[in-house]
């Protein structure tokens, strides 16, 4: 995606939304207010490719965690408990 390289005010967008929608079809607009950054104007297809490339992962507790998943991770904490065991004086 390319980057935001128009900026606009709120103001501008009232007085001048075709031209800067038109703008934001190319590339993603900055709109600010009170000289903030307050959002940006982007192509669908620009915020689909976004949503896409999302963090989807979800926090679990080991009462919810799949038991072969379990399995694996006890598996996994004694091995690693072992060879700890191991290096220890």
């Amino acid at each position: 995606m390319p980057e935001t390289s128009g900026t606009y005010t709120t103001s501008d967008l009232s007085r001048k939304s075709g031209d800067i929608i038109a703008e934001a079809l190319r590339h993603p607009v900055t709109i600010t207010q009170r000289n903030k950054p307050r959002l940006v104007l982007l192509a669908i297809e620009d915020f689909e490719r976004l949503k896409r490339g999302a963090d989807t992962r979800t926090v679990g507790t080991i009462e919810t965690m799949p038991s072969a998943l379990l399995d694996e991770f006890e598996t996994a904490v004694e091995v690693y408990a072992s060879a700890d065991e191991t290096v220890r004086p």
